[in-house]
């Protein structure tokens, strides 16, 4: 047990050295309370028309399916939180999607962290995961203690809000587990009456169909006449329920410069976005989040009759 301690230390050490906030280990096992919420939610059809949620269920709960004889979940957060931010005159673009798409730049982060480990321990074998594979990422960072899940869904660390990226490592090393951190979200429901969707059904709950975040990326379709009127001008995704979120008043601005955005980006109006063309688009946006949108669907939702 006192070699799994020091080496979960040797992997936090890793970690920290390439720049994530926090790091979190838990045991690969099956999630025994995120079974019936995780069904509960797509049989009350939360999930709207991601229907890839439907799929590999089993997997999503045990990280052994997923990746053949796991050991252990080494669970990270990345900061996003930016410094500059956008002209009040442009269009409202989830703080996330500011500046590289973070898939490219914390994969080749955790590339890095599994040869730093390799390097460490010998044949280490596992996967690492950035919001891309059925793996339940709030469920393994709870348990591995960067913060608890908060009332809007989102995992919140105490001394730094929410503004986070989490990726793993599912690996099959012997690490000594941390445990879950208390939830302090009181009797705050901040997020809650500030959603103008009223996405958050109840607390912990949120029906995914109701999202802004979702109506204006994952939905490809037009958004629902329902809807239109409560879009508040978000053109790609939200961050009302974590802008309200008094946790968030610790958020400190990020380090990473590939998450910077242009001058271009932040100086950008209405206007430029009526007359932006597909070759320009793809000129600014290919490597950013927006281009999971697309130029038709951002402006559809930018300009929504």
């Amino acid at each position: 047990m006192q070699s799994n301690l020091h080496h979960s230390e040797i992997v936090k050490r890793i970690s920290r050295d390439l720049g994530f906030s926090f790091c979190g280990i838990s045991r690969a096992e099956f999630l025994e309370e995120e079974a019936p919420r995780l069904e509960a939610w797509l049989q009350q059809g939360m999930h709207g028309k991601m229907s890839y949620m439907e799929n590999y269920f089993d997997k999503r709960l045990d990280p052994r399916l997923l990746v053949p004889g796991a050991k252990s979940i080494v669970s990270v957060l990345y900061n996003y939180f930016p410094e500059k931010k956008p002209n009040d005159y442009s269009v409202k673009i989830s703080k996330y999607a500011y500046g590289e798409d973070y898939h490219i730049v914390i994969k080749d982060k955790l590339k890095e962290m599994m040869r730093l480990i390799q390097e460490q321990f010998g044949a280490v074998e596992g996967r690492a995961f950035v919001d891309s594979a059925p793996v339940l990422d709030k469920a393994w960072a709870k348990k591995g203690g960067l913060g608890w899940v908060g009332k809007n869904a989102n995992i919140i660390n105490k001394g730094n809000g929410s503004f986070f990226f989490i990726a793993e490592l599912i690996i099959d090393l012997e690490l000594a587990p941390d445990g879950p951190v208390k939830d302090y979200c009181g009797t705050c429901t901040a997020c809650i009456d500030a959603c103008p969707t009223e996405a958050i059904v109840q607390p912990y709950v949120v029906d995914g169909s109701k999202c802004i975040s979702y109506l204006t990326i994952e939905l490809k379709e037009q958004v629902p006449q329902e809807f239109k009127n409560n879009l508040t001008e978000w053109a790609f995704g939200c961050d009302i329920c974590q802008d309200v979120c008094p946790w968030n008043r610790f958020s400190t601005p990020h380090q990473e410069p590939r998450f910077e955005p242009s001058d271009s980006f932040l100086n950008l109006s209405k206007r430029d976005w009526q007359e932006m063309t597909s070759e320009v688009f793809t000129k600014h946006f290919q490597k950013s989040p927006l281009k999971r949108a697309g130029l038709e669907k951002l402006k559809s939702t930018i300009f929504v009759e």
